[in-house]
């Protein structure tokens, strides 16, 4: 696992940039006030902090390892989200894909979130049966990405 700094390490970027985003990322805290009462202090361990004006850019740092195991299959990143792309050859590849995210989210400090977790079969052929549903993933019909919406059809 490669961390917060030493992905940053890999950027051309100024020295104190470098500096400032690892002090921020290291020693980051929160805490919450809510009707006069102030909660205790948490100290934030996540990679991205989700909310701040560093949080789209942390991502994009942070993503920058990850890539599919297996040669046919792809994995886009966008924003806050990852699309894991399996093609039909390699449909026996699933699981060890999904094994590596969730390692590779645990890893930097992240959690794959497996409520937004779906999948969706598109087949060329309506003769080709579809693989058996994934344990814990949600089969859906329709994906929408960008605004644009997938239908298997």
């Amino acid at each position: 696992m490669r961390t917060k700094a030493s992905k940053l390490a890999q950027l051309e970027i100024p020295d104190n940039i470098y500096n400032w985003a690892v002090d921020f990322f290291e020693n980051h805290a929160h805490c919450t006030k809510f009707a006069g009462t102030i909660s205790a202090v948490a100290v934030i361990h996540a990679s991205v902090i989700q909310g701040s004006a560093i949080g789209p850019a942390s991502f994009i740092v942070t993503v920058s390892d990850l890539h599919p195991i297996h040669d046919r299959n792809r994995i886009f990143k966008f924003a806050d989200d990852t699309y894991l792309i399996v093609p039909a050859v390699n449909t026996d590849t699933c699981h060890e894909e999904i094994q590596h995210l969730q390692t590779w989210a645990a890893d930097n400090h992240l959690k794959l979130n497996r409520d937004k977790t779906k999948e969706i079969v598109i087949t060329a052929s309506r003769m080709r049966a579809p693989p058996p549903p994934r344990p814990y993933v949600e089969r859906i019909s329709s994906l929408r990405i960008l605004g644009v919406t997938v239908n298997k059809m």
